[in-house]
């Protein structure tokens, strides 16, 4: 079927356990080395600043673990959206999404930088497994990553493709609706939205950073949450987002994160509010997609998620959450210039002494580029490529600090 076809053909395999293609791109992904260096990747705090705190490993798979049991109730394969939720973010670059502005930002000559371009990249191209095709998944699992199916356009600061991979690209997506996620990639979504926002507020509230009692004390403070978020992850209005709100932190199941002292009792009572909130998050959506489509099995371009407004507008107001109140609080700026000043300055470093410079994966790479603006992507490859703490220990190498 076209569906497990890989890029690269391969022999068929018998080992005797009789595995499908898309348990076989499960293991591949998993055991790559870009999945393991998501361990020391930001989240939303710096990595390694807190052991109790979400790196994007652990946030990859609590995305999968959610994503799989949904695709499953609704029929999909369940490895197919489990390696969806495994790779999601393999091409995010170090220090999160400050990291990928930095990027984007050097990054203009070639493209820009964009870290679901990234993870297309990364699958297709540049992690060793089949030489000239990554980890050469099948063709469904790639679709299922895709996010963002289309290049970068005019008006849109999310895409899912540079130009130089416009091959793999069109053959990834051959048959598919222009620029439609298929059924897998929107539960993919939808779970990694459900993880970051729940899982975020609860690192929030276990970090002291997150109170609900100034919210339900302030009509201010509400209002201005409501604005953020308005400007930042929702299309709905601040109004109608205040009147989400309220319902919100009138929740019987949020009343474990007013009251945190970090205690045995508190930790337990803060994880069963959030295993309430994702229980609801993702019950609504197979429900609200199983009344318009019926029981299924759904798959692939035969039906869409549908998330209820009301609950979108939840998912929205909690990731705005730790946006106003993680990273945005009061001392993280300077950090955050700091983190974009170590890539800027880790580019252009790496250009200037390219190729002798780069690791022994990119120089090669480096060579045969045929023009300046690919010999910069290999660079940005590499620097997109470590995790927190080693962009520190080569900026301070290579500069001097």
């Amino acid at each position: 079927m076209i569906e497990a076809e890989r890029f690269v053909p391969e022999p068929a395999k018998d080992t005797g356990y009789g595995r499908s293609p898309f348990e076989r791109d499960r293991a591949r992904v998993l055991h790559s080395a870009a999945f393991r260096r998501l361990a020391a990747k930001t989240q939303v705090h710096t990595a390694g600043s807190d052991d109790f705190l979400r790196t994007r490993l652990t946030h990859s798979l609590e995305v999968a673990q959610i994503a799989r049991e949904m695709g499953a109730r609704l029929g999909c394969d369940p490895d197919l959206v489990d390696v969806a939720g495994l790779a999601h973010d393999l091409g995010h670059p170090p220090f999160g999404h400050n990291g990928e502005d930095a990027l984007d930002a050097v990054a203009q000559a070639c493209g820009g930088f964009e870290g679901n371009a990234q993870t297309l990249r990364v699958l297709t191209r540049l992690e060793a497994k089949i030489d000239g095709a990554g980890l050469n998944l099948t063709r469904a699992s790639l679709d299922a990553t895709c996010k963002y199916p289309w290049p970068r356009r005019p008006g849109r600061r999310k895409f899912g493709v540079y130009p130089d991979d416009a091959e793999i690209f069109d053959w990834v997506r051959a048959g598919a609706p222009d620029a439609a996620q298929c059924l897998e990639a929107q539960v993919m979504d939808w779970a990694d939205d459900v993880a970051y926002s729940v899982h975020d507020v609860e690192d929030g509230v276990h970090g002291g950073y997150i109170a609900l009692a100034p919210l339900r004390a302030g009509a201010d403070e509400r209002a201005a949450l409501c604005a953020d978020v308005a400007a930042a992850y929702s299309s709905e209005s601040a109004p109608y987002l205040a009147e989400v709100l309220a319902d919100l932190l009138g929740d019987p199941a949020l009343a474990p994160l007013a009251d945190y002292d970090g205690s045995y009792r508190a930790q337990a009572a803060l994880k069963g509010a959030t295993s309430v909130q994702i229980g609801r998050f993702v019950a609504a959506a197979v429900e609200a997609t199983k009344e318009r489509y019926g029981d299924g099995p759904l798959r692939r371009y035969a039906a869409d998620l549908v998330v209820p407004r009301e609950i979108r507008a939840q998912c929205a107001l909690l990731k705005g959450m730790a946006l106003r109140y993680v990273m945005r609080r009061a001392g993280a700026e300077g950090w955050y210039v700091r983190q974009r000043e170590i890539l800027t300055d880790l580019v252009r470093t790496l250009a200037a002494r390219a190729p002798d410079g780069l690791d022994p994966v990119f120089g090669p790479l480096w060579k045969a580029a045929p023009d300046d603006a690919a010999r910069l992507r290999v660079v940005i490859d590499q620097v997109a490529s470590l995790t927190d703490p080693a962009a520190v220990a080569l900026h301070e190498r290579l500069n001097g600090g």
